[in-house]
């Protein structure tokens, strides 16, 4: 109509404008704030790292959710923050700098400054102690006010109220609890530094301050083994004991961490190894090594924390079939103090390959648990090369155990390690053994097999010699196939037993075959196996975890011993 006012050009413009300006603020504004969030949380994130980095504390990140505890300087709730897994002391993210510079770590050697290096104060940490933990001057619970109260002596554990605590009890002489049986003072440390300056050896002088009764313990973690438990059980270990005492032997070679022994009197020391039974053959194999190298004196006791899939040897040992944190260390502490000494065979495994032109030299190996040919040995290659394509799926004990069910039951089917007895020959002690059909064959060095399962000894319906782990001789099975290995672990089925030998001797004719021992599979090619008694190793026998199998078995072996 010719009365309307028409909008100009221009003001429609300039109202599209508004909604793109509005438009790319509302995109763009989020956008940015998200990236200035992100490039802040690096900042702070590279800023911790370089703390940890520096700090002679051993930080690892903690928040509100894994573990609700306080700052020990600004006495808050942390909601991002950090711990020392040596003395425990714990602080929120913004008073990293102030706690490094107020709080002192554990030392693991003291200044000889002029100072008695026996009268070691205790070290007090406030805040955050156990609540199972209890006053050492009123005897009551500590810990159980919502906030920052009370003391823990990082060395002793002792804890103590804030009202209760008196500058006597701050200047008292500490005398490391519980375990001092087993924690290498700091003062020792000292002791032995000035010593090798001097250059004297005798480390029993310094050591008899200490009592007869110190067995200091070694602690050897694998921080990959089974279910990943090793990096949070490094920090627990530090915590109790001296951190020198502590290692990753992802990090640090069982051979250089055993050189620590060399710094103790002549028969003292223990070692804790934390994994499966690889990372115990591992860390033997090392003191096999400082045999060889004339440290025959500073051979340490073997002990065993079971955190591998099968844990063969621990459970033969007495140390369970897997440690899933159901006791806490401390426990285990106390039952490595209680532990007695005893010697395990260990065996050489040589591989000669078949062939007039063959250069190669034989492969050997070390055995503390058995070898195997056949369809168990066929599982262990399967898992252990599904294993190797992807590690971070097998980091559960339960997966890794059904994983080794489905390559059974899949071999049932198969049945690829068919007429064994026409492929090998077994020699026992240099006589020829005729075989019956099998489909594997199995030597022994330990009672224990296949997780748990008493092979030899079987149901206990046949009279047989008991299988030991410290006699020389070798136990050697049959099995008719995986169906049969199956049945055996159920008690439903005995094994063929073929007999005991200080000398087996396995020729494969031909064909292909999977082998392994304890654990380490490979497939192999015609070729002579030939099993040897190596050495002894000294082992720590724990028997509060021992089955009712276990006790009727250790009762016969004494009744054994008394006899002969």
């Amino acid at each position: 109509m010719e009365g309307e006012e028409r909008p100009e050009p221009h003001e429609g413009f300039f109202a599209d404008g508004h909604l793109v300006l509005w438009t790319l603020c509302s995109v763009l504004l989020p956008v940015f704030i998200t990236f200035w969030c992100s490039l802040q949380r690096s900042r702070r994130q590279l800023h911790r790292r370089d703390i940890f980095r520096k700090s002679k504390h051993g930080w690892r990140d903690t928040d509100l959710f894994s573990h609700p505890t306080y700052c020990c300087v600004c006495a808050q709730h942390i909601l991002q923050g950090a711990f020392c897994d040596c003395c425990g002391l714990r602080v929120d993210e913004g008073c990293l700098k102030k706690a490094d510079k107020r709080f002192q770590c554990k030392e693991i050697m003291l200044k000889s400054d002029g100072r008695a290096l026996d009268a070691m104060p205790h070290h007090w940490i406030r805040g955050n102690v156990p609540l199972c933990s209890y006053c050492v001057v009123c005897k009551q619970q500590c810990g159980s006010q919502p906030k920052l109260c009370d003391y823990r002596c990082i060395w002793c554990q002792k804890t103590v109220h804030d009202e209760c605590m008196k500058n006597s009890l701050k200047n008292e002489k500490c005398d490391f609890g519980e375990f001092k049986s087993l924690i290498i003072p700091p003062s020792y440390l000292t002791s032995i530094n000035q010593m090798r300056k001097d250059k004297k050896t005798d480390y029993a002088v310094p050591a008899s301050k200490l009592g007869k009764q110190w067995t200091p313990l070694i602690i050897l973690a694998n921080s990959r083994s089974g279910t990943n438990m090793g990096e949070g059980l490094l920090g627990e270990f530090r915590i109790l004991l001296n951190p020198v005492q502590v290692f990753d032997v992802t990090k640090t070679p069982p051979f250089k961490a055993l050189q620590l022994c060399t710094l103790l009197p002549y028969y003292s020391a223990r070692v804790l190894v934390c994994g499966g039974d690889g990372t115990v053959g591992w860390v033997l194999d090392a003191v096999d090594e400082m045999k060889i190298k004339g440290q025959e004196k500073y051979i340490p006791q073997v002990a065993v924390l079971p955190l591998g899939t099968g844990n063969d040897l621990s459970n033969t040992l007495g140390w369970g079939t897997g440690y899933a944190g159901e006791i806490p260390v401390a426990q285990v502490l106390r039952n490595v103090m209680e532990a007695d000494g005893i010697k395990l065979d260990r065996w050489k495994v040589q591989v000669t390959n078949k062939g007039y032109y063959n250069l190669r030299k034989p492969k050997e190996f070390t055995m503390n648990n058995y070898f195997s040919v056949g369809p168990d040995a066929l599982m262990a290659l399967n898992f252990h090369a599904h294993r190797e394509k992807a590690p971070s799926l097998f980091s559960s004990r339960i997966l890794n155990k059904a994983v080794y069910l489905f390559y059974g039951t899949k071999d049932c089917l198969v049945q690829e390690c068919k007429d064994l007895n026409k492929k090998v020959e077994l020699e026992l002690d240099g006589e020829r053994v005729e075989l019956p059909n099998l489909e594997g064959i199995i030597v022994l060095n330990i009672g224990s097999w296949g997780g748990g399962c008493r092979l030899w000894e079987g149901m206990g319906d046949e009279t047989y010699p008991l299988a030991r782990h410290d006699d020389g001789l070798l136990e050697v099975v049959g099995v008719y196939g995986s169906f049969h290995c199956a049945q055996i672990q159920v008690k439903l089925a005995n094994p063929f037993r073929i007999g005991q030998a200080h000398t087996v001797r396995l020729i494969l004719k031909c064909s292909m075959m999977p082998m392994q021992v304890d654990g380490e599979p490979w497939a192999q090619g015609p070729c002579t196996v030939t099993i040897t008694h190596k050495t002894h190793a000294l082992m720590l026998y724990f028997s509060g975890e021992q089955t009712d199998d276990d006790i009727s078995s250790t009762s016969d072996q004494e009744d054994i011993k008394e006899a002969e």
